[in-house]
């Protein structure tokens, strides 16, 4: 059973994604935040799977709530507006595993629970890269030294990541079985000190490895 804490400041909100959640034979809803405090002392005492998380709230944001409850491994999907929040970028370098758009259809809500309670992160190459293109067109400093700890096989598949590709795709254009790209992802989020695929994308374009508007090749 997936469990789940929903943080959001509009109860008809969190009211609705509880009955899209609560009616799954997989996934509850083990408790409801009103703002970002409330959550991270929540999901202390609860301990649950997945955090879904709204941006803007009182007393502490989404951004800092899920930057601390990432450290302590938690699982945290954003959820955005999307067209107006320019804070996405901010979530995924505060350790979110995704982020959902509040109008997103009850399937892509579910889905979205069930990727990040498997330790899988939310990005689609489209989204990848429109996030990409409007949140790192100003990092603030690029840090190639990063990358110093990976092997050169190990910068390819993190190439492949950053723009968005599957563990098959980067498979079959590296010539390499899935399994094997699944080992390179494992073991560049060890070496790197990241808990997911969006860090892996954030790194790729904070350190230079991509850049915005590159297409997968």
């Amino acid at each position: 059973m997936i469990t789940v804490l929903l943080a959001d400041d509009q109860p008809l909100v969190r009211a609705g994604l509880r009955a899209l959640l609560d009616t799954e034979e997989d996934m509850t809803v083990v408790g409801e935040a009103a703002d970002g405090a409330e959550a991270v002392r929540m999901a202390g005492r609860l301990q649950p799977d997945v955090v879904l998380m709204d941006i803007r709230m009182p007393e502490l944001d989404g951004l800092q709530a899920t930057r601390t409850l990432a450290a302590c491994g938690v699982r945290v999907v954003v959820v955005t507006t999307f067209d107006l929040d320019e804070y996405v970028y901010e979530a995924l370098r505060s350790g979110a595993s995704g982020f959902l758009v509040k109008d997103a259809e009850p399937a892509e809500i579910r889905h979205a629970v069930r990727v990040a309670a498997r330790g899988d992160a939310l990005l689609s190459p489209g989204v990848t890269r429109r996030l990409i293109e409007e949140f790192t067109a100003r990092p603030a400093g690029l840090d190639a030294d990063r990358l110093a700890p990976l092997t050169g096989r190990e910068r390819e598949v993190l190439a492949g990541v950053a723009r968005g590709l599957t563990n098959p795709q980067i498979a079959e254009r590296l010539f390499m079985s899935p399994l094997t790209v699944k080992t390179h992802v494992n073991r560049m989020m060890a070496k790197l000190g990241v808990h997911d695929r969006a860090q892996l994308v954030v790194i790729g374009y904070e350190t230079g490895l991509v850049r915005p508007g590159d297409q997968p090749g």
